[in-house]
């Protein structure tokens, strides 16, 4: 028994390529250094003293950032390519979130929220479309999982690790981000070499190379469900903190460990089921179940908190294994339609359905919350994964009876 297990594991890893393991490292280390995300509502509400509507603006305001990002993102890759633009973005973004703690006027942290994550998140564009490049077409899907594996290994140290400085200070976590960041930044230029591939045809038939993006019926539609979806998936990160440490009066280092739990779910089992599931069905068919889970996972929001950190515990596997299901497959749909001439655009594309979801989520679940109590903003949330889920179904559906 142990020795199937053991293989398993083996042949989940087998046959990536050295850059892809480069940049999953690289992801390790970045991921590591991510604290200041999990924590900044609660940093705005009790450090600066903001309401909750205030911190919810702030949170849109970083997505507005990351939006206009993204966009640039894409035109930068395909002229700079991937590799220059995660060096400048690690590097610059790393200087950018030190400078960001210790910015008080209210303001002031407006703009520089927009300009922060006008630089960080178009690193996330850069890195996947740099796992593209250095992947093969059969193991793409495999690829994106060792990237999240690592991503989520990290995301798992430094949540615990997070909490831990956020109960001592909350200054160290924008100085361990940045310093981290720019760490980054200089990994990259000493490990990962100079891409010199050729171009590859895009893995789908019957699409034309140059098709823009938008105006591939497909992918345009599969964007808005996955932008509804990421919006939705995203308040576990941005607001259910907020709500554990207000409503539920954990403290910072019991929710640093409960978002880690999140991490280390993914680094021990994703690249094994994702290994077992690739191939079996379409992806669109985990993408689906991914959905509902996640909604089941808002349910245990709604239930009367006798006992709080088991609720906490059971929704954070629930939203777990629903992430384990759905992202690796939504990135696999998306850059398997690309090719080296345009994998940039594509890249952009998807990091874009992020940022716009971090613009409409946030701010609209804070208002909710606000006004209306964090129990209506679970109960809607619930209902909007559930319609998403059968949007995407819906699309499975049209995209068999069109092949």
């Amino acid at each position: 028994m142990l020795s199937k297990i053991t293989q398993t594991y083996r042949s989940s890893f087998s046959g990536l390529s050295r850059e892809t393991w480069l940049l999953s490292l690289v992801i390790l280390i970045n991921r590591t250094g991510t604290m200041v995300a999990p924590f900044l509502s609660i940093y705005l509400t009790k450090s600066l003293h903001r309401d909750i509507a205030d911190a919810g603006l702030i949170i849109t305001l970083f997505g507005v950032g990351a939006v206009l990002g993204s966009l640039a993102s894409g035109y930068f890759i395909d002229k700079l390519g991937f590799r220059a633009v995660q060096i400048f973005t690690s590097i610059a973004g790393g200087m950018l979130f030190i400078t960001f703690g210790y910015i008080s006027n209210f303001s002031v942290l407006c703009g520089m929220t927009v300009v922060l994550s006008f630089v960080a998140e178009a690193f996330r564009p850069a890195n996947g479309a740099a796992i593209a490049a250095y992947s093969k077409p059969e193991n793409l899907t495999r690829s994106y999982s060792l990237n999240r594996f690592a991503m989520n290994l990290g995301w798992a140290l430094g949540s615990s690790i997070g909490g831990i400085l956020a109960a001592i200070n909350y200054h160290l976590l924008f100085w361990v981000e940045g310093g981290v960041y720019m760490l980054v930044g200089l990994l990259i230029t000493f490990l990962l070499p100079a891409y010199k591939g050729t171009p590859r045809t895009a893995a789908v038939k019957n699409i034309p190379r140059e098709l823009p993006i938008w105006k591939d019926p497909f992918l345009f539609r599969f964007l808005i469900w996955v932008t509804i979806y990421t919006a939705s998936f995203g308040l576990i990160f941005r607001l259910v903190p907020i709500y554990w440490k207000n409503d539920w009066h954990m403290n910072e280092s019991l929710i640093g460990l409960l978002l880690g739990v999140n991490g280390v779910i993914i680094a021990l089992f994703e690249m094994v089921l994702v290994r077992r599931w690739e191939n079996r069905k379409s992806s669109l068919y985990y993408i689906v179940g991914g959905v509902v889970v996640t909604a089941i996972g808002y349910l245990f929001f709604l239930v009367p908190p006798v006992v709080p950190v088991i609720f906490a515990f059971l929704g954070v596997v629930f939203f777990t294994v629903g992430e384990m299901m759905a992202f690796p497959f939504i990135n696999a749909v998306i850059m398997g339609r690309s090719n080296d001439t345009n994998r940039g655009r594509y890249a952009a594309a998807y990091a874009l359905t992020w940022s716009v979801a971090q613009v409409i989520g946030p701010g609209g679940g804070a208002l909710v919350a606000e006004r209306w109590g964090f129990v209506m903003l679970w109960s809607i949330l619930v209902v909007v994964c559930i319609i998403c889920a059968v949007g995407l179904w819906r699309l499975s559906l049209k995209k068999a009876v069109a092949a």
